[in-house]
């Protein structure tokens, strides 16, 4: 990627990867107001970025790092603030179809949400997903054990609670 100007890198990245930093962004706030704000402040900071990618897929997972601070930057912010987050607010229907796992996902702690929206969403193995978050890849590995545990237990709690 080192032949491609700055404009034209971040006319590849918007063309590509829009969508992806949108649903990055929607999977870690509360509302898609917020997300859009986030994907408008990723591809602000890629203008003014004057790093250099090694790749295409070292550009991809620095859009996606960066839209997970700024999420969670607008997080602390509204806890800073004492502003109350709605956290019954339904999963958006652009994620799925059914949003019962997503729901379900978005309860985690941030780290299992983050680690598993990049494995099984984005197709990230756990090592890459440990050198985007500054973790080991045990770490990540541990986090995606404990999530799906977590989240076979509250699929079960939910689908016992249907049939009764």
């Amino acid at each position: 990627m080192g032949q491609l100007t700055r404009n034209e890198v971040f006319t590849l990245a918007v063309q590509r990867y829009s969508d992806t930093v949108y649903r990055t962004a929607v999977h870690n706030c509360r509302c898609t107001a917020d997300a859009e704000d986030v994907v408008q402040d990723v591809f602000e900071k890629l203008l003014h970025y004057n790093g250099i990618f090694e790749s295409e897929e070292h550009l991809k997972a620095w859009l996606l790092r960066v839209a997970i601070n700024r999420c969670r930057d607008l997080t602390r912010a509204a806890h800073q603030k004492d502003t109350e987050l709605d956290e019954n607010l339904p999963a958006p229907d652009v994620l799925a179809e059914d949003g019962s796992v997503l729901d379900a996902i978005r309860t985690l702690p941030e780290n299992y949400r983050n680690a598993i929206y990049l494995h099984y969403y984005e197709g990230y193995t756990a090592a890459e997903i440990g050198r985007m978050m500054a973790v080991p890849t045990n770490t990540v590995l541990s986090w995606l054990r404990r999530a799906r545990a977590q989240l076979h237990t509250m699929l079960k709690e939910e689908i016992e609670d249907e049939v009764v």
